[in-house]
């Protein structure tokens, strides 16, 4: 099988796959994938991505801290920062010099659950700022918070990617011609996907980026089971059928997208 899946988004350093993470991760490449992007969500995490990253030579890392690590019991930023975010990502700062790390993130903001806003909102600011700082690209969570988001990529405008798109066609059409991307996953198959299908369909085809977000998010028909790189083949699928193209043009142009938002040659 050719390898032109990217997958832009993951977390491969989940404990979903402590089981089986070196067979799998090896049986990749023969399903199709030439690169993934896995990424950090607290310190432990994002050297964790690190570490695959200097071991696989096509998965690359992103360093940050999510919104979630806030209020989360087992992340590094309550268990060893002690919420304290400004220390934890000094403590992540070296990280962005590792020749691997291609990105800021994941971080964002998140009002599905209760994360503190202030605290945040000063977070994701702070990580825009690093990501500007260092000339990378963000990787963007947005969950139920467009409007401060959308506030914060108007203000700052990084280089910056909205994985699992939830937004509208409608804000598409701006959050592209400021250069932002947008990130698909395996959502788009699923049979209520009306939204993630017009947004798919409105993304100007050099914005598009494919992502599994694994272990989370699966496509059908493995709607409900633990992702992996190898199953964004269904959601290219369904996204070439929407648009009228063949899959393989579709993941070529993906393929190219991801490698130069990355900056990965």
């Amino acid at each position: 099988m050719k390898r032109l899946i990217f997958d832009t988004h993951a977390h491969y350093t989940s404990g979903a796959f402590n089981q089986n993470r070196e067979m799998l991760l090896d049986s990749l490449p023969a399903d199709g994938v030439a690169g993934v992007v896995n990424c950090g969500t607290d310190l432990v995490s994002s050297m964790e991505s690190v570490a695959l990253a200097e071991k696989y030579d096509w998965i690359y890392a992103a360093a940050g801290i999510h919104p979630e690590s806030l209020i989360e019991e087992d992340s590094s930023t309550t268990m060893r920062f002690g919420g304290d975010w400004v220390a934890e990502m000094a403590a992540i700062e070296p990280l962005y010099q590792h020749p691997k790390v291609m990105a800021v993130g994941e971080c964002g903001l998140d009002h599905h659950w209760p994360v503190p806003r202030d605290a945040q909102l000063q977070l994701f600011e702070a990580e825009i700022c690093t990501a500007l700082a260092h000339d990378l690209p963000l990787i963007v969570h947005d969950r139920e918070a467009h409007a401060e988001t959308y506030a914060l990529l108007k203000k700052h405008k990084p280089k910056a990617v909205l994985h699992a798109y939830s937004g509208s066609a409608e804000d598409v059409k701006w959050l592209c011609k400021q250069g932002v991307y947008i990130g698909f996953t395996g959502v788009v198959t699923f049979k209520n996907a009306v939204k993630p299908l017009e947004a798919a369909a409105a993304v100007p085809l050099e914005y598009l980026l494919l992502e599994t977000d694994c272990p989370y998010m699966a496509p059908e028909p493995y709607r409900g089971k633990k992702s992996n790189s190898g199953m964004i083949q269904y959601t290219a699928a369904r996204i070439a059928e929407l648009r009228g193209m063949e899959t393989e043009t579709l993941l070529q142009q993906t393929l190219e997208n991801a490698r130069r938002f990355y900056n990965i040659n």
